[in-house]
């Protein structure tokens, strides 16, 4: 049985004073006014008995019994959010065919979970599910061998084919755990260990070096890898450092302790996720899948890596309507 006096709005509005520090950014999030988020907050502690936040602070900061709590109230949170998608989950029961392409980033956690809520909604469906590198992706798509695809965009348009943003994800810098410090600045490390090159064949290592070009930086040509996991494996051993995107980090998990992130130390840039339909399909069935994707995205890949590298916010995010 739930503490009397914890509730579902009391959380959230922990959540997002945890967020933010500041009781009108948190009153903004949650929809509130500034007087309810102080009151919610007040009758949160009060019902625990701890002070969550040092109110005397500003922005406030989290005391450690908050530091302690704010773990699981995200844990709890993340759970009610994605049991309220499964219940919201599209209504696909007239399909009786579905081919779907999705890039491996997602290969570990979300691909299995989108999947399972389509085969929950699609009964009668005769269904086909490829991962793949984007290029590839786009390829099939490309080809009508596949109905809807969930990949990187490469920026143009594709006769026959209807583009739905789903997430912006910034590139950033990423090298051994403690590498930069010993290097004594990103610009030394960059100067003193390899870049460790995406294939160039694969979208995302045209996108690096044409950005790489753009910028007049050139960089040794000694090290180019096909697969991700590889390249962070490379990354984490210390051979050379990388460029890559939060997507790319988050399912390089394993590799996390030995591994760290940083913005680039020059001018930022970022692809595009987006989710393509053959635009002979249904309007709706796309919709329906881009945002069942939008909410599975937030809830597992956002929100966990937002906790990690909290310098990402406003940068890595969902593209809702874009």
């Amino acid at each position: 049985m739930v503490m009397k006096g914890v509730t579902l709005r009391g959380l959230e509005v922990f959540e997002a004073l945890a967020a933010t520090g500041s009781v009108a950014q948190a009153a903004e999030m949650t929809g509130l006014s500034q007087p309810a988020v102080s009151q919610q907050m007040r009758n949160l502690e009060t019902a625990l008995g701890a002070d969550l936040v040092d109110h005397g602070r500003r922005p406030m900061r989290l005391t450690q019994a908050g530091r302690s709590f704010l773990l699981r109230t995200q844990s709890v949170l993340s759970q009610l959010r994605l049991a309220q998608n499964e219940l919201t989950v599209m209504d696909l029961t007239h399909l009786s065919t579905l081919n779907l392409g999705v890039i491996d980033d997602f290969d570990n956690d979300l691909t299995p979970k989108l999947v399972t809520l389509l085969a929950e909604s699609m009964t009668r469906c005769r269904f086909k599910l490829t991962t793949a590198p984007s290029h590839e992706i786009a390829e099939a798509m490309g080809a009508r061998k596949l109905h809807i695809a969930i990949a990187a965009s490469a920026g143009a348009v594709t006769e026959g084919v209807v583009e739905y943003p789903l997430v912006r994800d910034p590139f950033m810098l990423v090298c051994a755990r403690g590498a930069l410090a010993e290097a004594g600045g990103a610009e030394a490390l960059m100067n003193g260990l390899p870049l460790l090159r995406y294939d160039r064949d694969q979208l995302i290592g045209r996108q690096i070096e044409a950005h790489l070009k753009r910028q007049k930086l050139d960089f040794p040509e000694r090290f180019e890898i096909g697969a991700h996991l590889s390249l962070m494996t490379l990354v984490a051993r210390g051979v050379g450092w990388g460029i890559t995107t939060p997507l790319g980090y988050m399912r390089a998990g394993r590799f996390h302790e030995q591994m760290e992130a940083h913005p680039l130390p020059f001018s930022p840039f970022a692809r595009t996720i987006s989710l393509f339909a053959d635009a002979d399909w249904s309007d709706r069935v796309p919709r329906d899948v881009a945002r069942t994707m939008r909410k599975l995205v937030s809830e597992l890949v956002i929100a966990p890596a937002l906790r990690q590298l909290p310098w990402l916010e406003g940068d890595l995010r969902v593209l809702v309507g874009e």
